[in-house]
């Protein structure tokens, strides 16, 4: 390693150097999710500086007492294999605490992450690819529409936990359509769809039931005519492939969700498409 690297929290303008690493790697970050990921937890973001000169990042967002997410681990590509990895990734586990920490583990890193730092594949979340557009389905409502207390109680109903800090702006996020269902009981699901370096991605897709989740992801299609939209579903939760399928998406990219410590209980059957792969 590096006797001249140090590791430091990020403040919130060091976030853009993550995102930016993030894009130059491919994976396609949101135009507007460094203020979200950022309010979730000020102190949940690593950087690695050699000399003063930013090489590496990480991140691990807590969420309450009990759960944290992995993620952001990128290294500039001209100075790998250096350690500087490393570096940021002790700082940002220790940031976890005792917590389980969860994790998208992209295919190149997931025995590192198993064989090295203790943790365990659990399913694979797979990136769909499409094009925007058809009618939008009556009944939908825009999620501003709905008190956002019951929004962030049935997101934390299905994510596992409460994270009204990064429902907030990731909501309200410029470019972005958020989009609700109602039923009897409240709210049937939501979905949001956002603006990313290329074309949108949609994410959360929570829904109570198969038609609700095809109302949502209709609609959120919709919102973007013609521009490309990239969709993440968990793999255990057939009908969201199906979905997708369904509406000529095609596969470009899978990660493997990874947790270190007992898995939250997520009911995988109403998640379908995951939020963020930087966040969970």
């Amino acid at each position: 390693m590096d006797s001249r690297l140090s590791v430091r929290q990020m403040e919130r303008k060091d976030v853009d150097f993550a995102i930016t690493l993030a894009r130059d790697e491919g994976w396609n970050p949101g135009l507007h999710d460094a203020d979200a990921f950022y309010a979730q937890d000020t102190e949940g973001f690593f950087i690695a500086e050699a000399d003063g000169d930013p090489v590496a990042c990480s991140s691990m967002v807590r969420y309450g007492d009990r759960f944290a997410f992995f993620g952001l681990l990128i290294v500039r590509p001209d100075v790998r294999g250096r350690g500087h990895g490393l570096a940021v990734t002790k700082a940002a586990l220790a940031h976890a605490g005792d917590r389980t920490i969860g994790g998208d583990g992209v295919l190149a890193m997931q025995q590192k992450y198993h064989d090295r730092l203790g943790f365990d594949v659990r399913y694979r979340n797979i990136r769909y690819r499409g094009t925007g557009g058809g009618t939008m389905p009556d009944g939908l409502v825009p999620a501003s529409a709905v008190p956002f207390a019951d929004l962030v109680a049935y997101d934390a109903g299905i994510f596992s936990a409460a994270r009204p800090k990064f429902l907030a702006p990731w909501l309200s996020q410029e470019g972005a359509t958020a989009l609700a269902l109602s039923g009897r009981d409240g709210i049937a699901g939501y979905g949001v769809v956002r603006p990313c370096f290329e074309g949108y991605k949609i994410g959360p897709l929570f829904a109570d039931t198969p038609a609700a989740a095809e109302a949502l992801l209709d609609g959120l299609l919709a919102s973007v005519l013609n521009a490309p939209v990239f969709f993440d579903v968990p793999e255990p939760n057939p009908v969201a492939v199906s979905l997708a399928r369904a509406r000529g998406m095609v596969q470009v990219f899978e990660t493997a969700r990874i947790y270190r410590g007992a898995p939250p209980d997520v009911p995988l059957d109403r998640v379908y498409g995951v939020t963020t792969f930087e966040l969970g």
